[in-house]
């Protein structure tokens, strides 16, 4: 491994963007996703420079033309900066939701506990594309500042200033700039649209917004922990606010998304007897017997959604 990184500490650009990260101890190993563009060679960079024992893993979806390409791009940074470097390729068939498949299929390929290259923008654009899907105060906090996220306090911009200031010559994703994906639009026409009306840079705002948000989401978890999602005569007479929290916790398990609105509703419908039974995306069906819920598995992710009354 080469030592190229530790010439970069000295550098008053770089020592200034690494004081506002979340990198992990310096000598921790550490999975970086690095595609090749300026904010994922920027964590690169930083987590070198932080001393992190870093493993830079190149993901190709094999989506368009010349991806495999970019894995050279990715090889050359970590032996300049002195990481390792793992080319993993996955396949996602086009078709609905391609975007979540592919995000789905980066992430699975990482692995747990991986870095990715989000940044203070990027944390905006998912506050406002989770607001349009209607999530709640989960998805309205956004992503969570930490070793997983570590340069979220930092601008695109700032990542692009990086990268010319180190020479480096990013990939460019054409994907990023196609309409058909919601997160585009809002990177593209929502976002100015709402610093236009708002008369100032709203992406700070909505960044310190999701911050805040996150310590609420986890002081109604700690509440709804008070609660045992399986007792249906608690969870009837608990407050639907805590309720409806213990009941998504335990339908989501150790799975990455948790369940829609409509089928944490159904569940609430059967602890408080008017429905015997429900079934749940993924092919679950919740049952109550005794004053206890219990979940089974039914069929496939495709199988109709259905309820039962008493």
């Amino acid at each position: 491994m080469t030592t190229g990184a530790v010439d970069q500490k000295g550098d008053p650009l770089v020592a200034d963007l690494l004081d506002r990260c979340t990198f992990p101890p310096p000598g921790d190993t550490l999975v970086c996703g690095v595609s090749g563009g300026p904010d994922s060679l920027a964590l690169l960079v930083l987590a070198r420079a932080a001393d992190c024992a870093v493993t830079a893993v190149h993901v190709d979806h094999g989506l368009r033309p010349g991806s495999a390409g970019e894995t050279d791009t990715v090889a050359a940074a970590a032996r300049r900066f002195g990481a390792r470097f793992r080319a993993v390729r996955v396949v996602v068939a086009e078709g609905p939701n391609l975007e979540a498949r592919a995000r789905a299929a980066r992430l699975g390929a990482l692995g747990p506990g991986a870095a990715t290259g989000h940044t203070a923008d990027d944390q905006a654009e998912t506050v406002l594309a989770n607001l349009l899907r209607g999530a709640g105060v989960h998805g309205l906090a956004g992503m969570r500042s930490g070793p997983t996220h570590p340069i979220l306090g930092l601008r695109r911009r700032e990542t692009v200033a990086l990268c010319r200031h180190l020479e480096l010559t990013p990939v460019r994703d054409p994907s990023n700039e196609d309409p058909r994906f919601l997160r585009n639009r809002v990177r593209a026409e929502l976002l100015p649209l709402c610093s236009e009306v708002a008369g100032r840079d709203v992406v700070p705002v909505l960044a310190r917004q999701a911050g805040l948000l996150a310590g609420d989401a986890d002081l109604l978890d700690s509440v709804a922990d008070l609660l045992d999602p399986t007792d249906a005569a608690a969870l009837a007479a608990a407050p639907p606010a805590q309720a409806r929290r213990a009941v998504r916790g335990w339908l989501a398990g150790d799975g990455p998304y948790p369940p829609p609105a409509d089928a944490v509703d159904r569940v609430l419908d059967v602890a408080r007897l008017v429905t015997r039974a429900t079934e749940v995306p993924g092919g679950v069906r919740v049952d109550r017997s005794h004053g206890r819920l219990s979940q089974r598995k039914i069929g496939g992710p495709g199988a109709p959604v259905q309820s039962w009354r008493d």
